[in-house]
């Protein structure tokens, strides 16, 4: 190019014309997710919510995640719009842990050059999250930065705000042995553990195309994380529920004493692994305690209720259509006790 051309955004790589059109593609999705307390629209520099109506002493519960590296199976599949309900889920199943409503999202995307299709993919996916999670999909960000990635790549981070009653919010400050842990099933990997993932299907090429229960691997891996906030909503408002726990990075071994007092630790039984998780510890010779610490292995989110309380807490999930299953209880922990085994043992 002539050193005397003028230069343009455009010659530097970025198209603002594209990040309009991007505008114009999401307005419909992002306009399905509004809430009653959401003022003004798309568009403004900052996004406007009121809080809901009958909160007298309201505590607002923030949270933010990413998908990490499962956005590489996304970009090399082309399955796109999971990974934005997968940002989504990893946001607001954090919030609800503390019995929190979501109240509203933002999302930031980031990329090398803007693709408005694949974009446009991803904030449907997040609009559809945030419509199962019932918040509103209030701003975000598109941010085309031409040299920090590759062409396709892309990457993304959310951010949510949820609102609790103080007298309701979920601490886990009352946790006492006894206590029941009912587990709630996860829909596969969900967004953890994708990196030994990644290194487990190098070994494996075309492993992908593979069929497990009926269904390829690829469509096991790239299911979107589900969300809880329902369910685990309206178990609160029936059941005196003691805990949340939101299983992720580093499955229930490194997040479930999380949410427990120091004196209590979790005595789980042993539960049937989804066929997803046998063929990644088949196909990378992963160790049980190292798949147990990776992945969420099937349960992706636990309540903790009072034995008294176990069985209606059972019949609430199962009227929400939730195959919960007792997980195990809380035990006395001792100084030479681990805070979680599984079936009298250290994973």
């Amino acid at each position: 190019m002539d050193e005397q051309h003028p230069l343009t955004y455009r010659d530097a790589g970025v198209d603002i014309d594209a990040g309009n059109d991007l505008v114009s593609r999401i307005r419909p999705a992002v306009e399905s997710t509004r809430r009653p307390e959401v003022l003004g629209g798309i568009g403004g520099f900052g996004g406007l919510v009121e809080l809901p109506d009958g909160y007298r002493r309201p505590v607002l519960v923030a949270g933010t995640d990413g998908v990490g590296t499962k956005l590489r199976l996304a970009i090399e599949t082309g399955r796109h719009q999971g990974v934005g309900t997968d940002l989504v889920a990893m946001c607001v199943n954090d919030v609800v842990v503390q019995g929190a409503e979501p109240l509203f999202f933002l999302d930031y995307y980031a990329t090398s050059h803007l693709d408005v299709d694949t974009a446009a993919a991803v904030v449907q996916g997040i609009a559809a999250g945030c419509r199962d999670a019932g918040a509103a999909l209030l701003g975000g960000e598109t941010a085309e930065m031409p040299g920090m990635y590759a062409d396709s790549d892309y990457d993304l981070a959310g951010f949510c705000v949820g609102v609790v009653e103080r007298e309701q919010l979920i601490e886990g400050t009352t946790v006492t042995p006894g206590d029941v842990l009912i587990a709630l099933p996860a829909s596969g990997p969900h967004s953890n553990g994708y990196s030994l993932i990644r290194k487990i299907l190098e070994r494996h090429p075309g492993a992908l195309d593979e069929m497990l229960d009926g269904e390829s691997l690829t469509d096991h891996l790239m299911r979107p994380t589900r969300i809880y906030v329902t369910p685990a909503l309206r178990l609160a408002e029936q059941v005196p529920v003691k805990a949340f726990c939101h299983v992720t990075g580093g499955g229930l071994p490194e997040n479930l004493p999380r949410v427990l007092p120091e004196h209590c630790a979790a005595a789980l039984e042993r539960w049937q692994w989804p066929a997803v998780f046998d063929w990644l510890a088949r196909a990378g010779n992963v160790e049980r305690g190292e798949m147990l610490r990776t992945f969420n292995c099937g349960v992706g989110f636990v309540a903790c209720v009072a034995a008294e309380d176990a069985e209606r807490a059972l019949e609430v999930l199962e009227e929400q259509g939730e195959a919960a299953w007792r997980l195990g209880e809380v035990v006395a922990a001792e100084d030479d006790t681990p805070r979680l085994t599984i079936n009298g043992e250290a994973p």
